[in-house]
């Protein structure tokens, strides 16, 4: 069975999680300094996080800081039943801090600071094998902010047979265009919001409809899978060339830190686990939207409790 088609056959989708014996999610892990005061983050570790408890067990490769943040965020994922065997530490740059702000929505704006200890993933010999064993490599634009470990992912992706999955994070100033767009030419699925859909296609001096956008991000990188998350309003996803949407759930939002996340954590296990590709988009929004009702990116839940926004 080619798992490079995993997201795209109804006959793929029948799958259990078995079928991802090795999820690798790539890059930034951090502290969110959120006006309650400072949470675990970083969208890899969020996306992780989510999937263990989805019930597949990814490896997270980042890097943090020989300091107390560092160890606290190293303690707070040991608890988290993470495999640590690809974080790296780093004796000089410091484990990263992220100011988030917070507007009358709650939906959130981040200053992150650089360099930082995720700036300098290393192309360790270990993470070459996990490569050429990997089924999905998770990935986002920001850890690719800067070269070395922008490098040691391209290195990976070049190495590795597995799905390559983007998470777009335009973050302002780390949101260069010639970066991302190298990232989309490369992913074979590409999940990011609305606003960066159409900040994508200003680039290329298009405007139109959101389905025409998506239309057109995946003809134009060569990406069969997109999905575009829309807040409060639900999402789309295209997937085997049909657009399937879902208006999303009403909670009350604490704040929208890794709700994004989680709502790719959801739709990556319920896509591998069969059924229709609707209900996967209907859970995954009932997880973002559940984890937006919470605070911090990695709320503890069960699955009843994203199955009763459900109905």
């Amino acid at each position: 069975m080619c798992l490079k088609n995993l997201f795209l056959s109804e006959t793929k989708r029948e799958m259990d999680n078995k079928g991802l014996q090795t999820v690798v999610c790539f890059g930034e892990v951090l502290w969110d300094m959120l006006p309650g005061g400072a949470k675990p983050g970083g969208a890899p570790m969020n996306v992780g996080i989510h999937l263990k408890r989805q019930g597949i067990h990814p490896w997270l490769v980042s890097r943090i800081g020989n300091d107390r943040e560092g160890e606290k965020l190293r303690r707070f994922l040991q608890e988290s039943k993470m495999d640590l065997r690809f974080l790296q530490t780093d004796d000089t740059l410091p484990t990263s801090q992220v100011l988030v702000h917070l507007d009358e929505d709650k939906n959130a704006t981040y200053e992150i600071c650089e360099p930082v200890a995720w700036d300098n993933i290393q192309p360790e010999k270990e993470l070459n094998n996990l490569a050429k064993k990997a089924d999905l490599v998770v990935f986002g634009s920001l850890a690719s902010r800067n070269e070395t470990t922008r490098n040691t992912l391209m290195q990976f992706l070049e190495n590795s047979p597995a799905i390559r999955l983007l998470d777009v994070n335009l973050r302002p100033p780390f949101d260069s265009r010639e970066v991302v767009e190298k990232l989309l030419s490369l992913a074979d699925f590409v999940k990011l919001n609305d606003d960066e859909l159409v900040e994508i296609a200003r680039w290329n001096g298009l405007k139109g409809s959101e389905s025409e956008l998506i239309a057109w991000l995946s003809g134009f990188f060569n990406c069969p899978t997109v999905c575009v998350t829309r807040g409060a309003d639900g999402a789309a996803l295209f997937i085997e060339n049909r657009l399937i949407e879902h208006p999303g759930f009403k909670v009350k939002a604490v704040d929208t830190v890794g709700a994004g996340d989680s709502f790719l954590a959801g739709l990556i296990a319920r896509l591998v686990t069969g059924g229709p590709v609707e209900n996967a988009l209907k859970f995954a929004c009932a997880t973002g939207a559940f984890v937006a009702s919470q605070p911090g990116a990695v709320p503890e839940y069960s699955m009843h409790d994203i199955e009763s926004l459900t109905g």
